[in-house]
């Protein structure tokens, strides 16, 4: 790495991080809401664990569909200009989540979700491979990341708080997805004026400062060739890696969709006392995020931080079905949420380590829309196996299998392809 470079990553993660950390809070709430409008929504419209659980996981259906086609879109449109679009197209739908009265606006609805947000989350991990190099990119991707522990912290008291709002002929859970659902209009705009696309457009840095970024990130791609799409998605290493991948939507929306009905049945408590006691597992794994991502960072480590990681995931939902008193909970799914967390940032920064030019975005669409999958695999099993059984456990224990095994490929990963 250049020498005098660091102070302008640093700048450079100063400007770009907290903006975008705040574009993924809004995102992945408006993602996990239904997990909060299910208390009251459920009831309201008879809905089964079976079905509801179809329909929380049905957004990855579509989000899978329409990932890698949106991600190659914003590889040659640019990030400012489709990040705004997939913004202002998601925030409009989940707030139309509020007019759901079946089954079927229900499952329409979610998928509609998925089509609009396809492409935000490679596009933004694509568009931080322009600005910082690889060495830089654990701590990074892991500091834009805990926005989605950050979201659960955030979300989990604000959605317990809007359910009690009733008024205007609207119940609490329709209430929730309006106003959830409307930042995401508002930030797609902001997006249109604050994004910079290219370090060489960015006039928040000197023209030194400019030159140093860009000798930086030119020096680093000498690593990554730049690859075809056609070979990008036909890459050995690109498919075990959505393998790796598809254990951590499994766990993540697998307790997300879920964990604020396992806190109700555990406390019984109120809706508000449910959303406070959620915030608990998401901070522990926003802690433990930042700490792997830093530490992976300074060793160069990737597989191990990842394999490690996903074991203690595992070891904590397993631990979770021992006992259902509240405080045992809360202890086990925030050790799972902690070893889950700290596999994103080591993840990422194996995944584009190796690729760069529009085979790098393809490629980063195809892991993540192969590994969502398990997006819906998690919720729908756990709704499943609660419908069959009565219970949760055995549910949790199949997810903490599958983060132990998959998880555990990491060290099967080479450098090259």
């Amino acid at each position: 790495m250049i020498a005098d470079a660091a102070p302008v990553l640093a700048k450079t993660r100063r400007r770009l991080i907290p903006f975008l950390f705040l574009l993924y809070i809004v995102a992945y709430l408006d993602r996990i809401n239904v997990g909060f409008a299910a208390l009251q929504m459920n009831q309201a419209l008879g809905f089964s664990p079976t079905i509801y659980g179809f329909g929380a996981g049905i957004f990855f259906l579509s989000y899978v569909l329409f990932e890698i086609p949106s991600n190659v879109i914003l590889s040659r449109v640019g990030a400012r200009i489709w990040i705004a679009r997939i913004m202002i197209s998601w925030g409009l739908v989940s707030s139309a989540m509020m007019f759901v009265q079946g089954v079927t606006g229900f499952y329409t609805l979610r998928f509609l979700l998925g089509m609009a947000e396809a492409g935000f989350f490679p596009g933004i991990i694509y568009y931080l491979t322009r600005w910082f190099p690889i060495r830089e990119r654990a701590r990074t991707i892991a500091a834009f990341m805990t926005a989605t522990l950050i979201a659960g912290v955030i979300g989990g008291p604000v959605s317990g708080a809007l359910l009690s709002f009733h008024g205007f002929g609207l119940a609490g859970w329709q209430w929730l997805f309006l106003l959830e659902g409307l930042p995401a209009v508002v930030l797609g705009l902001f997006v249109l004026k604050f994004l910079t696309e290219r370090p060489e457009e960015a006039m928040w840095l000197s023209d030194a400062e400019r030159a140093t970024l860009v000798a930086c990130l030119r020096e680093d791609s000498r690593a990554q060739p730049a690859e075809t799409t056609a070979r990008a998605l036909g890459n050995r290493r690109t498919w075990l890696l959505a393998v790796v991948y598809f254990t951590i939507p499994v766990t993540l929306y697998g307790i997300g969709f879920w964990l604020p009905q396992m806190l109700k049945t555990a406390s019984g408590g109120s809706d508000l006392t449910v959303g406070l006691l959620s915030a608990v597992p998401y901070t522990a794994g926003a802690i433990a995020m930042v700490i792997a991502g830093r530490h992976s960072d300074r060793t160069g480590e990737r597989r191990w931080h990842v394999v490690v990681a996903a074991l203690v995931g595992a070891a904590g939902l397993a631990a979770s079905t021992l006992s259902t008193g509240v405080a045992w909970s809360l202890v086990t799914l925030s050790i799972a949420m902690a070893g889950l967390a700290s596999m994103f940032g080591p993840f990422w920064a194996l995944t584009t380590s190796t690729m760069g030019g529009v085979g790098a975005a393809a490629s980063i669409a195809l892991v993540n829309s192969v590994g969502n999958t398990g997006g819906f695999v998690g919720p729908y099993l756990l709704g499943a196996l609660n419908d069959t059984t009565g219970s949760f456990a055995l549910g949790l224990c199949a997810i903490a299998a599958m983060l132990a095994v998959f998880g555990s490929l990491a060290l099967t990963v080479r450098d090259g392809s």
